[in-house]
């Protein structure tokens, strides 16, 4: 959520920081609701305390056995009123309520206005890789060396689905003891997640109301959105660990991960390019989520990115960063940086991991802030995640760029001691 105060006193800087992010929005009716509903604020809270003086006065007119009729008449009209302006209020609250959901984040300053086509790659690791003459690609490498089961997945859930089997179920556990076992290096606190969450942590997270349609919802509610849901991510959950909670600033930075699969129905999806793992509903996934100072947000940033690149360095694989255009970063975030894998079969880089700052965005719809030791005053967290990492794209692309002349794969050497072979044949 977005400052308020900020919006009241600089609408237009608001305006064109949104505009990066292709959403265009006139203030002029909401500051109108706003000021408005401060008006009927201060008016209510001035009948209210009269409605005090009143109950008062009353009290010590019947001590003194006078008449109490011409001040019950008028305390009447003031509850009246004071109904009237809280219907009022509530019916503007909505209106606010819902103008401020629907807002994402400002982008940061140095961002490129617009989408995917101003994405920047600012950095890439290693070569991409010599494949063999006759390369398979990933789809054929699984089935040949019976790593994944696609009928089968398809079979049990429908598509975008798979089962991992023999050495591919070994390789994918791998794969998150690897996330786990550097994570917990590196001082990061390990927790095992609920994989259904309630409708305010997606809020609190910035996916609702928004991106409702997007989840696996499983509980309906009388209210608002669903009462319950398949969680996306882990960050969904992780960013709502202190929601409604005053931390104090010696804890800061707090640092968690997670492991969990991703149920998401990625409407529009399996396209071409996107056939076997690279696009499913149900996916294996380990997240970094940070909650930090304002002042240190940006350097946990560039911690998280680093964080990111060494895991995929220690695989070996072929990788750049880029850089998110303002409107191609998620809803709720303010900067984005993706760590893509290059997938040699599709001739292109996918993401296998995106580092996002929320700054105070998350924080104000949770209400998650720290006590200040130098003033007192409470302040917003910044919230900051990283995926560490997804591996339904790092699992393709170890098969392509590790694939051998004769159509086996190396296994890379971080991974051995878990699936206990060097090299996967047929």
């Amino acid at each position: 959520m977005l400052d308020l105060n900020l919006i009241r006193k600089d609408p237009d800087l608001v305006q064109k920081a949104l505009k990066k992010k292709l959403c265009e929005v006139d203030f002029s009716e909401f500051l109108e609701w706003d000021k408005k509903q401060c008006a009927l604020r201060r008016e209510a809270e001035g009948l209210k305390a009269e409605k005090n003086k009143a109950s008062a006065a009353i009290s010590k007119l019947k001590e003194e056995e006078e008449d109490i009729q011409l001040v019950l008449a008028k305390q009447k009209a003031i509850s009246a009123r004071i109904k009237e302006l809280d219907a009022q209020i509530a019916e503007l609250e909505v209106e606010i309520n819902n103008f401020m959901d629907s807002l994402p984040n400002l982008p940061d300053k140095d961002l490129l206005p617009g989408g995917k086509e101003n994405n920047k790659v600012i950095s890439e690791w290693g070569k991409k890789p010599e494949l063999p003459s006759k390369a398979k690609d990933h789809l054929k490498l699984a089935k040949d060396l019976e790593l994944i089961d696609y009928e089968k997945g398809v079979k049990l859930g429908g598509n975008g689905f798979w089962a991992y089997r023999k050495e591919g179920a070994l390789l994918e556990w791998a794969l998150l003891n690897y996330f786990i076992e550097e994570h917990l290096k590196d001082g990061y606190e390990f927790i095992l997640l609920p994989h259904i969450l309630t409708y305010q942590c997606g809020y609190t997270a910035g996916q609702f109301p928004k991106f409702e349609d997007d989840v696996f919802a499983i509980k309906e509610s009388e209210g608002r959105g669903f009462a319950q849901f398949m969680l996306p991510t882990a960050e969904t959950a992780l960013v709502n660990l202190h929601r409604n909670e005053i931390l104090k600033e010696e804890d800061l930075p707090k640092k968690y991960f997670a492991y969990t699969p991703c149920y998401r129905k990625e409407a529009g999806g399996y396209r071409a390019e996107e056939k076997g793992m690279i696009r499913g509903h149900q996916f294996n996934k380990v997240e970094m989520v940070q909650y930090t100072r304002p002042e240190d947000s940006d350097a946990a940033f560039k911690d998280l990115v680093q964080k990111a690149e060494k895991l995929v360095q220690g695989l070996g694989l072929h990788y750049r960063v880029s850089k998110l255009a303002a409107a191609d970063c998620a809803f709720a975030m303010a900067k984005t940086y993706d760590i893509e894998v290059w997938l040699p079969s599709m001739n292109t880089y996918k993401e296998v991991s995106s580092v996002s700052n929320a700054k105070d965005f998350q924080a104000r719809r949770g209400k998650m802030r720290f006590r200040r030791n130098t003033t007192k005053k409470l302040e917003f967290v910044h919230t900051l995640n990283g995926s560490g990492l997804a591996t339904s794209r790092l699992f393709p692309a170890i098969l392509e760029q590790f694939q051998q002349d004769d159509g086996s794969v190396l296994v890379p050497e971080v991974l051995r001691k878990w699936v206990k072979k060097e090299i996967l044949t047929m």
